[in-house]
């Protein structure tokens, strides 16, 4: 893992945030890239080049947050870009190679009910880079214990794995599959992969209506400190992220939650 990209909004809890980043790309011998997406809609006729306005306050409100942290000697890149968050955010991650994406689970919203916000639903649900969602204020620690859950263990997509197997072999981790079966369940769901069997310590099978009732099901038993999660066009999470928001009652989790591209 050698690129990681944070995407900052102007949550209060954006310094921790970007602290546990930081801790995490040290980890890894990583280069952090820091950035924040403006838009900006002008009235014709106007002289006002609000366009550099923006830039510059945002340029400075990143260098400040990244003042109150410490960088540990890992680099740090700091950049402002103009356009729509989705289609930038790609742009840049396909520039820089990012190999992962660090977010917070509520970057704007204030409401207590809402796990993931607006802007962070919209990046977990529609980028096509595997994202790691850090709960406010968590401390970066080594990661002893990974639970991942899926309703199917087919892939037919290439290197998706990759960002599960640098982190398990980076701290020597436990993998412990977690195989739901759901009303869905088709014939060959539950055969194995090659890649995956390579790295996978234990394995249970349970039957749930939904691949999150059963990580809800099996977590205490497991006890993770990191949850892995496949996205699919109609897998975890799928209907909770049609509007982009998430709240706590539909799905809250304590610890980091690393979000694969879909396996297919």
């Amino acid at each position: 893992m050698n690129n990681i990209l944070v995407p900052v909004g102007s949550s209060k809890n954006a310094v921790s945030h970007l602290q546990y980043a930081v801790d995490f790309a040290e980890a890894f011998g990583a280069r952090l890239f820091i950035v924040q997406v403006y838009n900006v809609y002008t009235k014709a006729g106007t002289m006002i080049k609000v366009d550099q306005i923006i830039e510059k306050e945002s340029k400075a409100f990143l260098e400040d947050l990244v003042s109150q942290i410490d960088t540990k000697g890992v680099e740090v890149i700091v950049k402002t870009l103009k356009g729509k968050l989705i289609d930038t955010l790609e742009l840049a991650c396909k520039a820089a190679d990012v190999d992962l994406v660090l977010i917070e689970p509520r970057t704007n919203s204030i409401k207590d009910e809402v796990y993931l916000g607006k802007t962070s639903g919209k990046i977990v649900k529609q980028m096509d880079v595997p994202a790691l969602i850090v709960p406010e204020g968590y401390k970066f620690s080594a990661i002893s214990n990974i639970l991942m859950a899926v309703k199917s263990a087919i892939i037919k997509k290439e290197g998706v794995l990759k960002p599960l197997i640098a982190i398990k072999d980076k701290f020597q981790a436990t993998t412990d599959l977690l195989l739901v079966k759901t009303p869905f369940h088709k014939e060959g769901d539950f055969e194995l992969h090659k890649d995956l069997k390579t790295i996978v310590n234990n394995i249970t099978t349970t039957e749930n209506p939904t691949t999150f009732q059963g990580v809800l099901e099996h977590f205490q038993s497991h006890n993770p400190d990191m949850l892995c999660v496949v996205r699919r066009k109609r897998g975890f999470f799928a209907k909770k992220w049609e509007k982009n928001t998430i709240l706590k009652k539909d799905f809250y989790s304590r610890i980091p939650v690393l979000v694969l591209s879909g396996l297919k």
